[in-house]
């Protein structure tokens, strides 16, 4: 009785999250995604190119390496309550870490600061992994995999990719036929416009380490709501 009422609590908590997440952006956000996509548009093709293939890369390795070395939580028999709570712990050690490589990275100006994308997408993507442990998917499997992406991209996405992601995640039994792979140019391009701004201002020697941990406790924090969420989703409709 107690945990139908929890999971009656938790979907109230998932249509707020999704009225949030769904709602369009202030002026700011959208101006500034007006200016990254005129920048963009002057870059040519070739470059484009080679960015995708470099973070589709990136992006793969991290996957397979997070795979291998993250620690599979038992989670058989679990109770919604109890995932919920195991995955709160496991984003505050993990939201530590960021707040740490990014003050790190942050204080030693635009060198360091450039080696923080790949360490953030790694500390992002074990999370991802512990996350789908706790809620009982296998990411042995390429679909769980390809969720993972999925939540990625609805947490660091404009308005109206994040309104197709949503609709792909709240619907992933049938959307999953469908799919193969991601739209890699799409997906670097999204997190490089959404993280652009903040990581710039990163690169500035001494304010940049007050800069990357603020920015990285926020980025954490949002993946970890946006993957809670999309989980809770899914384990509510099994």
């Amino acid at each position: 009785m107690w945990q139908k009422e929890y999971e009656r609590k938790a979907d109230e908590e998932i249509q707020a999250w999704q009225k949030r997440i769904l709602k369009r952006s202030n002026l700011f956000n959208r101006m500034s995604k007006k200016a990254q996509n005129k920048i963009n548009g002057m870059i040519p093709a070739k470059v484009h190119k080679v960015i995708t293939e470099a973070i589709k890369n990136m992006v793969k390795a991290t996957l397979f390496g997070s795979n291998l070395t993250t620690n599979k939580t038992k989670s058989t028999g679990m109770r919604l309550d109890e995932r919920d709570d195991l995955l709160k712990e496991k984003l505050s050690s993990y939201r530590k870490t960021a707040v740490a490589e990014g003050a790190g990275t942050g204080a030693g100006g635009i060198f360091l600061g450039l080696a923080d994308f790949p360490l953030l997408l790694s500390i992002k993507m074990k999370f991802l992994f512990e996350a789908a442990a706790v809620y009982g998917f296998d990411t042995n499997e390429y679909e769980e995999r390809l969720f993972i992406l999925h939540i990625f991209q609805l947490a660091f996405s404009n308005d109206q990719k994040r309104k197709e992601t949503f609709h792909i995640i709240e619907n992933w039994d049938e959307e999953k036929k469908t799919l193969v792979d991601m739209d890699w140019h799409v997906f670097q391009q999204e997190y490089r416009d959404y993280i652009d701004l903040v990581k710039m201002l990163q690169l500035i020697p001494g304010f940049g380490a007050i800069v990357g941990a603020y920015a990285n406790y926020n980025l954490l924090d949002q993946l970890g709501e946006t993957a809670m969420n999309a989980y809770r989703m899914r384990y509510i409709k099994k």
